[in-house]
């Protein structure tokens, strides 16, 4: 989605005075707490300094926009709150009327973006939450687009590797809440479209995934803290036919009440309720049928303003 800047929303300047009710210094200049009815109909609310919006204040946009916050010679420069006319918001900091620095950006279709800005533009290390899938996607941004090394996770798996212009690009793993890794490698591809209107030709980027491996599941093993396994290994000197004492070998054999038969029936490393080998290789293979992958935002709907 893309964020909707306070540049479209300009300002009124210090010559466009309109009519003050405030404070004012031996100049005659507006210094200290006033409020300004500008002549394009915005209202602020605020603090002054030699005429010129300086400090703490709210300005209201005849639009229905509104700016709560800091303010250097007439810029927006510190923390400040800007509720857009759409009804999206932003909250962090400011320099020189841009968001610059950290801040989260509330969007209309309830996703969200925490993270860092540079010149108004989403930069840096940051998080963008899908609302509507619980998708989120961690890692950095440049000049507002998903670049560089980054985390998609959702709500069951989440792909770890590196991302160009929006797009996932060279290797990467799926790290499955099941306890197994699919390991491979994205390649871009492009896809010719011709529009009959106008009668250009664009190309569709669209990442494909090629799977190289899987990692099998790692079954947990228990094991004693060291001070409880001194313990066992004293107590088996002193009684070496302790039943429960001084058995190493029970802890890594934790089916020692099955039957032999029993034992047959389960494979070696295996316990009941345990994926099979057969559950892992269907899945590995449904996984390797993944087509073209979209990773595209939430924030491209139609509804949305652009920048």
């Amino acid at each position: 989605m893309s964020d909707l800047g306070s540049e479209e929303l300009e300002e009124e300047g210090e010559n466009d005075l309109g009519e003050y009710e405030g404070d004012r210094n031996e100049m005659g200049e507006r210094h200290g707490h006033g409020k300004a009815r500008l002549p394009n109909g915005d209202v602020y609310e605020g603090n002054y300094e030699h005429g010129k919006r300086h400090g703490q204040g709210t300005y209201k946009f005849k639009s229905g926009a509104r700016y709560v916050g800091e303010y250097v010679k007439n810029k927006k420069h510190g923390q400040g709150t800007f509720i857009y006319p759409d009804g999206s918001k932003y909250e962090g900091e400011w320099a020189n009327d841009l968001r610059h620095g950290h801040g989260v950006y509330y969007y209309v279709n309830n996703d969200t973006y925490t993270g860092e800005w540079f010149a108004h533009q989403r930069h840096g290390q940051g998080t963008y939450f899908y609302a509507e899938t619980g998708s989120k996607y961690v890692g950095t941004w440049v000049n507002g687009q998903q670049d560089g090394a980054a985390e998609l996770v959702h709500l069951n798996h989440r792909y770890q590797g590196k991302f160009l212009n929006k797009n996932p690009v060279g290797p990467g793993k799926y790290v499955f809440d099941i306890g197994c890794e699919q390991h491979g490698e994205y390649h871009l591809t492009g896809v010719e479209r011709e529009e009959e209107e106008e009668g250009e030709t664009l190309v569709t980027v669209i990442p494909k995934w090629k799977a190289t491996r899987i990692t099998e599941l790692a079954l947990w093993t228990p094991t004693l803290p060291e001070k409880e396994r001194l313990a066992d290994g004293a107590g088996q000197e002193e009684a070496p036919g302790a039943e429960g004492r001084g058995e190493p070998a029970e802890e890594a054999q934790p089916l020692t009440d099955l039957s032999e038969g029993e034992m047959d029936s389960l494979r070696p490393g295996e316990e009941e309720g345990d994926i099979t080998r057969e559950e892992r290789e269907g899945f590995h293979y449904d996984s390797l049928d993944q087509g073209n992958v979209s990773f595209e935002e939430e924030e491209n709907r139609p509804s949305d303003l652009r920048d």
